[in-house]
């Protein structure tokens, strides 16, 4: 059993990602066992080392690029035995479910976007929070990796006041979401108070103003958004800080940059929907951490083929099943049998 065969089940097979089914469709010389493939599992060591080492060459990185971060949760609601799975907050499910957490860092040129590193979320087995999960990626962005995206996007999640410490020390710009409970001052004056608290005139509302975010010993740039519909975002970063004068950032430009944010969830969506990663139903912790792993390399190989033909990953992946289903159609299986 190789990691070449491996990760073209995860994109060959219509949706049962089992190691029995992988098994079974093996035939002649490559033909395994069930008990082959999950050794071959249990045995592998596929880190974000290894997806570092093949998505490098495909990156158009410069200053001007961003580094992505947020957390996705790999539903694991009806496992009982599996290890790594906890009970945490799903968004997509819109609460709490048995699954298991991974913390993802993505790089995006603001158009073509990869993943660069990643984190099981695991404090039982190694004592890590999200945030230093965060933290950690982030910095070896920049001391290993050498990554030259000097902007990064994250939801109010990670907006703690060490984690924009840090990101302000790196000498990196921020751009991201608060709670409407976070703490703000304008001025020595009025002290802190809730954001939906402040008042804003027209100005305010296109260049945002600069205020004081409790415990962080820094001027931040906050930014006012009113949908349509009347939803609030409130955005803060540490950008092109003016003080009193126009500030060359204005709201639809950080609208604009707080969009990029929303490729992550698309990776998110193509990992889960396109290489299966919520589907491997094997019980040890490795084994998981490997098919994991093998579904980052299986989705980059799916980029690349469907970068190559100009089109979706959706589309490059249904392709796959035409010609069966053109065969299937002129000379059926099984008969209609009402006709």
């Amino acid at each position: 059993m190789t990691r070449q065969q491996y990760i073209e089940y995860l994109i060959a097979t219509p949706g049962n990602y089992t190691c029995t089914n992988l098994a079974e469709h093996l035939t002649d010389e490559r033909a395994v066992s069930h008990d082959a493939v999950s050794d071959f599992l249990r045995r592998e060591r596929v880190t974000p080392r290894r997806l570092w080492e093949v998505v490098a060459p495909l990156l158009k990185d410069r200053a001007d690029s961003y580094l992505i971060v947020d957390d996705s949760v790999q539903d694991k609601r009806y496992s009982r035995k599996i290890q790594l799975v906890k009970r945490q907050y799903s968004g997509a499910a819109g609460g709490l479910v048995d699954g298991i957490g991974v913390v993802n860092l993505l790089h995006s040129d603001g158009t073509d976007f990869y993943p660069i590193d990643f984190r099981v979320y695991a404090p039982d087995q190694d004592g890590r929070t999200r945030n230093e999960h965060f933290l950690e990626m982030l910095t070896r962005a920049r001391s290993d990796k050498r990554i030259k995206a000097n902007t990064v996007l994250f939801d109010a999640w990670y907006a703690s006041v060490d984690n924009l410490k840090a990101i302000h020390r790196l000498g990196m710009v921020f751009v991201t979401t608060l709670k409407e409970n976070r703490l703000v001052s304008v001025s020595r004056e009025s002290g802190y108070v809730h954001l939906d608290a402040l008042a804003w005139g027209e100005r305010d509302l296109a260049y945002g103003r600069p205020v004081k975010l409790k415990e962080l010993p820094f001027l931040v740039r906050l930014f006012k958004i009113v949908a349509p519909n009347g939803d609030i975002d409130w955005l803060v970063t540490n950008r092109n800080l003016g003080g009193d004068d126009p500030a060359p950032i204005t709201a639809g430009d950080v609208q604009d940059e707080n969009a990029v944010r929303w490729q992550i969830e698309q990776l998110h969506r193509e990992l889960k929907q396109l290489v299966g990663t919520e589907k491997c139903q094997c019980r040890k912790a490795r084994s998981q951490r490997n098919h994991l792993g093998l579904c980052y390399l299986a989705w980059l190989s799916l980029k690349v083929h469907a970068r190559r033909l100009c089109i979706s990953l959706y589309a490059a992946r249904t392709n796959l099943f035409r010609d069966y289903l053109r065969a299937e159609l002129r000379n059926p299986t099984v008969r209609a049998y009402c006709a």
